[in-house]
């Protein structure tokens, strides 16, 4: 459990949301993702001398040791600005990672450097399906008493960024972690085309590259850094649903037809509420999902699937209908919905399918009731 207390919680909160409200609004918003790498170093550097980079990282390793109920509160923080980088992968998932390491004298310096923001990791989890519980397109062996790793990962987010990146790869039927420098030559990055300017995603060319693996760290380490990371989006998934929301509810109270404001007629009430019982669904979950985490619970992983399918698909549902409230002006780049339903068409790929995270769930519904 975390030895953070509810008070803590919303300082810190309070505190990532003044850095965002300064760094991160949606002028600085708009420049970044017409930049090339769509990520501010300068941010990171600030969110990593708050401690953010470092909330799951244990004090002993310079972190902040906390737990994912801190890093579920922090990302509807970073939701809600739609936040560029590779938060969830460097700081989440990476790091579950390397405290699941044999070695903790080499997986301890690099968690140091994760916390001080000297190291962005990326992670590397899937192959053209985009789901990271099958097994990986890439494949490892063993040359000259070496790790080599050769084939594609897709869906890289933020490589292009990256200094370091933690790999699964296929090693004779079986899933491995790897670490890779990203300066390595043999490693092509090729960024995707996407309809998302809020994200850069990448797919990874290895041809014999050279990687060590990571002692200890199987396809059940594996998949508890996956539940971690997909609590941690689905928390900022439910940050980007309540800032949409807002957004809309303040729009139908200032936009007038027939002399009164078009929130006081009762169709459009009516879609406000269906979108407040979605978002508050999302938000209970999402919430519990972390709780579930941070306590140990036994239903943690079933209430991880439970939460990332069911902020997926509200999320989406609240901008798609967040568009239709706006009317014609909220069609367009230029209008802040677009980029948050742009950014919910995006999150329902991340990591897994909806379709597949309920085909996990109920796996998971089945074992526990076995």
């Amino acid at each position: 459990m975390s030895e953070y207390s509810q008070e803590d919680r919303q300082a810190i909160c309070a505190s990532f949301a003044r850095l965002l409200e300064e760094n991160a609004n949606e002028p600085k918003l708009r420049e970044l993702i017409e930049t090339r790498s769509g990520f501010d170093r300068e941010l990171w550097q600030k969110m990593a001398d708050m401690g953010l980079t470092g909330i799951t990282i244990a004090p002993e390793h310079s972190g902040a040791g906390g737990s994912l109920e801190e890093v579920e509160a922090l990302l509807e923080i970073a939701g809600g600005f739609l936040l560029c980088g590779p938060f969830i992968e460097s700081c989440v998932i990476a790091p579950a990672l390397l405290l699941a390491c044999e070695d903790q004298e080499f997986a301890g310096q690099h968690l140091q450097a994760i916390a001080a923001g000297s190291s962005i990791f990326a992670v590397a989890g899937c192959g053209s399906s985009g789901d990271w519980d099958e097994l990986p397109d890439v494949v490892a062996e063993q040359q000259d008493g070496h790790w080599c790793l050769s084939g594609s990962a897709h869906f890289v987010a933020y490589a292009n960024v990256a200094d370091h990146c933690l790999v699964a790869a296929n090693v004779q039927g079986e899933i491995g972690v790897f670490l890779v420098a990203m300066e390595d030559p043999a490693i092509t990055a090729t960024l995707h085309k996407s309809s998302d300017p809020t994200q850069r995603l990448s797919t990874l060319s290895f041809d014999s590259v050279r990687a060590t693996r990571l002692a200890g760290v199987d396809e059940q380490a594996w998949s508890g850094a996956l539940v971690n990371g997909l609590v941690a989006l689905a928390g900022e998934q439910v940050g980007g649903a309540q800032r949409i929301f807002t957004i809309t509810i303040e729009y139908l109270k200032i936009r007038h037809q027939f002399g009164q404001a078009i929130g006081s007629f009762q169709s459009l009430k009516h879609m406000a509420a269906d979108l407040l019982v979605e978002l508050e669904s999302a938000t209970s979950v999402a919430r519990h999902a972390a709780r579930a985490i941070a306590a140990g619970n036994e239903d943690a992983a079933t209430m991880s699937y439970l939460a990332a399918f069911t902020c997926a698909d509200n999320y989406r549902r609240i901008a798609a209908d967040a568009i239709q409230l706006h009317g014609g002006i909220a069609y367009t780049v230029e209008h802040p919905a677009h980029l948050y339903w742009r950014r919910a068409q995006s999150g329902q790929w991340a990591y897994c399918s909806s379709d597949r995270l309920r085909d996990l769930y109920l796996a998971e519904m089945e074992k526990n009731h076995e």
